[in-house]
């Protein structure tokens, strides 16, 4: 039997945006790992209203993990068990920006999660081999960050990126240039890319030109991506 590890520190489930929430119409579940504490969200309330309009129909609800503090890997697995007991066997992403970003990466593997979105991930200082990347395989997983990024080093999220890539062809990563770490400048095409490819994840398997040829790429082409202006202006086209 499945260990359930319990919420960390009070973490909960907040109320899903989306599919209305009940047991017979969510067929997919994306849990929201925010940064260091529930007030810095990052681009994560903006994806999560983009998502509920664009995923809803197809049954994807989207649960901010509530906290006190920064998003740990205790956090995600708690989130992906209680998702699982709500809604049943669902797929499950795990979206995170900042620290929620690297505690997606290490909670990969859990049995349910099929994909796994990273905003700006925390991982300065994680990147030697201690740091995990098996739990990524047979994950669909994209790593998004600003290439000016001040807090969290984004050369160490691509050193990252590159070895999870050989523990999983099914990783790519996209980097926002002269954005932050909040990824404000170009919040609209942040969110458009999240869609896209939670959206391909975790029901149709299909992705926009971008996402697919980054999936395909070998490094470093792959895991370099530059998010075009104006990306999601005509998705899937």
């Amino acid at each position: 039997m499945a260990q359930h590890a319990p919420p960390a520190r009070g973490a909960r489930l907040g109320r899903a945006a989306g599919a209305n929430g009940s047991v017979s119409t969510v067929s997919g579940v994306v849990l929201l790992l925010p940064g260091g504490s529930r007030f810095s969200p990052g681009p994560l309330r903006p994806l999560a209203r983009a998502l509920a309009r664009a995923g809803g129909v197809q049954g994807l609800a989207a649960h901010p993990v509530l906290h006190g503090a920064g998003a740990r890997e205790d956090d995600a697995r708690w989130a992906a068990d209680e998702a699982v007991r709500r809604y049943g066997d669902v797929p499950v992403c795990l979206a995170g920006y900042d620290a929620g970003g690297l505690a997606a990466l290490r909670a990969a593997g859990h049995e349910a999660v099929r994909a796994v979105l990273a905003l700006a991930p925390s991982v300065d200082g994680t990147t030697d081999s201690a740091e995990p990347v098996k739990q990524l395989a047979g994950r669909q997983v994209l790593i998004v960050h600003g290439t000016d990024d001040g807090r969290c080093d984004p050369e160490s999220s691509f050193l990252l990126a590159a070895r999870a890539k050989k523990a999983n062809r099914s990783t790519c990563r996209f980097e926002v240039h002269s954005d932050g770490h909040r990824l404000r400048e170009h919040q609209a095409e942040v969110v458009a890319l999240g869609v896209d490819f939670v959206l391909g994840a975790m029901f149709s398997g299909r992705y926009s030109r971008p996402v697919t040829d980054a999936l395909a790429a070998p490094p470093p082409l792959g895991l370099r991506m530059p998010l075009a202006s104006g990306f999601g202006r005509s998705l899937r086209g």
